[in-house]
């Protein structure tokens, strides 16, 4: 299969791979799988997966190009109807009995070769699953299919099988293991590649907003990429009604008529309605980045179609605070502060991972970890509940996911309450094997070395006793953060006045009054102090009266902490065991030899389960 090399130079990444296997008589049966249902932008023209293949790849290379379908049977796609081949089409259209349409194409591809079979959703045609279970047209399916690849004199005749399908799991693995079939990943587009359909769909963008915008947009697809922009066809307001329509929204403010324009380049598909929500007249440009507004716009409209795309698989988290907002943990803030400067700056060297925050329960984890991805301009989201009851449809829906977050990053998957995620070491049983193969890919992904600084794991526990020992190991959770309660009538202050700032609330204690009455709070977690300064909040509005000493050492008062010492020790002891830094500990944990902490640890254990 040759290509002109005006083509070649055009060809996507994995086209050229796809050729190159194929000239090297490496494969003739390939499955393409992952990005399927995307379009293509190959020099001025843009392709659905289907007609790249049959317009691009094999325009000049194949006499014949033959689709094969449960719904439309065997067709010639190609137009080339002058051999008999082509009356395929005629001869059955009906897909409920496929194997004589089999045998036929065969017959024909024997006698005029050089033919290019696509079989598109080919889950449906090859689905997995156990062969004993399987319906016996399903069997003899695969056997034709299986047989192809191997029949010399077809793979000789310039013969080529494409299987077409979104989880490479859903198809049959007999298939899939033979040596003769390669399977190709079809990716999300690259930055280089957003570029191209950036300057392609909005010419009128300049070069500069071409590579900011295309920066921001990682983990889009081509087609919705051209769903945002000003020249994708639809049946909405075009550019110049969404440039009147923002106009009258942005009267009378500074830079209307700029904003406008920028504005109605990446708003389409939105109706006037979403257009206005997203419109905000009384927020002028900001001279330090004028982009702001368009890139806050492109936000919100990539949020929407990712969460969309993966079907509430994913949920993004967006913190408000950075570390500014943390009281205490001076100690943890510095060295996630390291790795948020080394995240900003590219330097993926000393870059983790993955991360795991360790603690009792309170001791501020989901928070501080929330405020380093604002400090590591990092955007975060969190894994939700992929798991389905479908066979196979749980493997599919994360690799769905993984391949989403790849796309997006620089990026950090967040795991709170890991050790109910990866606790059992392999999945209960009865679920036919699938918690154990999540969780070997979940490994897989988490240890590859190329996500280095693109994808970052944060994975928060206070049992890391129950997580899987080798999902803790350098190379996936590089560093372990344990997060104490205060040590420190200081630090207890500078969390009180954190929660209070965070909320507004002035407090006109001195500092004297607040380090006298945090004295009397040891033991207090992160979360107790919230719930005591909140609940002095409540007292002063109801009394009319200011947030000063008096109402802070009430509310202390009033305020009943948990009591589960045993546990919060042993807690303690783990985050201490966990550990991958001294210098992260407090002092009376500094300086402990490793069999003591192990000895307090199996004492601290005893105490809490005893129970």
């Amino acid at each position: 299969m040759s290509a002109p090399a005006t083509l070649r130079a055009d060809l996507p990444r994995w086209a050229e791979t796809l050729r190159q296997k194929y000239l090297a008589a490496e494969a003739s049966t390939f499955v393409l799988y992952r990005n399927v249902f995307d379009n293509f932008l190959v020099g001025d023209k843009l392709h659905n997966l289907q007609s790249f293949l049959v317009e691009e790849l094999f325009r000049d290379t194949k006499k014949n190009v033959v689709e094969v379908s449960l719904e439309r049977g065997v067709r010639q796609l190609n137009g080339k109807t002058g051999t008999a081949l082509g009356q395929l089409a005629d001869a059955d259209v009906d897909g409920t009995d496929m194997l004589p349409n089999l045998h036929l194409l065969e017959a024909r591809m024997r006698n005029a070769q050089s033919t290019a079979v696509i079989v598109p959703y080919a889950d449906a045609l090859l689905p997995a699953g156990d062969p004993s279970f399987m319906a016996q047209s399903d069997r003899q399916t695969y056997l034709a299919f299986h047989r192809w690849s191997l029949d010399t004199s077809l793979t000789q005749g310039d013969n080529i099988t494409i299987l077409i399908t979104e989880s490479l799991g859903a198809i049959n693995p007999g298939l899939l293991s033979n040596p003769k079939v390669s399977a190709i990943e079809i990716p999300m587009p690259d930055l280089a590649q957003r570029k191209k359909v950036m300057a392609f769909f909005a010419p009128k963008l300049t070069e500069q907003q071409v590579t900011l915008f295309s920066e921001r947009t990682g983990g889009l697809r081509t087609v919705q990429l051209a769903s945002i922009l000003a020249s994708s066809q639809g049946h909405g307001l075009g550019e110049p009604e969404r440039r009147t329509l923002i106009l009258h929204l942005l009267q009378g403010t500074p830079d209307a008529e700029q904003r406008a324009t920028t504005l109605a380049a990446i708003t389409a598909g939105m109706t006037p309605g979403e257009i206005g929500k997203l419109i905000e007249p009384a927020r002028a440009l900001p001279a330090s980045d004028p982009n702001a507004e368009v890139l806050r716009v492109i936000h919100a409209r990539k949020r929407e179609m990712i969460e969309k795309e993966c079907a509430g698989l994913i949920e993004f988290i967006e913190p408000k605070h950075g570390m500014a907002s943390v009281g205490g943990h001076d100690n943890i803030k510095r060295e996630l502060l390291a790795i948020a400067k080394n995240l900003k700056e590219g330097n993926t060297t000393l870059t983790p991972m993955g991360l795991l925050a360790v603690g009792p329960m309170g001791s501020g984890k989901t928070f501080v970890i929330k405020a380093f991805l604002k400090e590591a301009g990092l955007s975060g989201v969190a894994l939700k509940n992929f798991r389905s009851k479908w066979v196979g449809s749980t493997e599919a829906n994360l690799e769905r996911v993984l391949a989403t977050v790849k796309a997006m990053g620089p990026i950090a998957v967040i795991i709170d309450e890991g050790d109910r995620s990866f606790g059992n070491g392999g999945g209960e049983g009865g679920d036919d094997g699938t918690s154990s193969r999540v969780i070997a890919r979940l490994k897989e992904f988490m240890a590859d070395t190329e996500n280095r600084g693109q994808v970052l794991f944060v994975m928060m526990t206070n049992r890391p006793d129950k997580l899987d020992t080798d999902i803790k190991r350098p190379g996936r959770l590089d560093r372990k953060i344990p997060f104490f309660y205060c040590e420190s009538a200081l630090e207890r202050s500078q969390v009180l006045l954190a929660v209070l700032s965070r909320y507004d609330e002035a407090c006109v204690a001195s500092p004297e009054e607040l380090l006298g009455l945090c004295e009397t709070l040891g033991g207090y977690s992160n979360a107790d102090l919230e719930a005591l300064a909140l609940l002095a909040v409540e007292a002063a509005r109801n009394q009319a009266s200011p947030l000063d000493a008096a109402v802070l050492t009430a509310a202390a008062q009033d305020f009943m902490p948990p009591q589960e010492r045993d546990m919060i020790e042993f807690m303690e002891l783990l985050a201490v065991s966990e550990t991958s830094r001294r210098t992260l500990l407090p002092k009376r944990f500094r300086d402990m030899a490793i069999a003591d902490i192990q000895s307090h640890l199996l004492a601290a254990r005893k105490r809490a389960l005893a129970r």
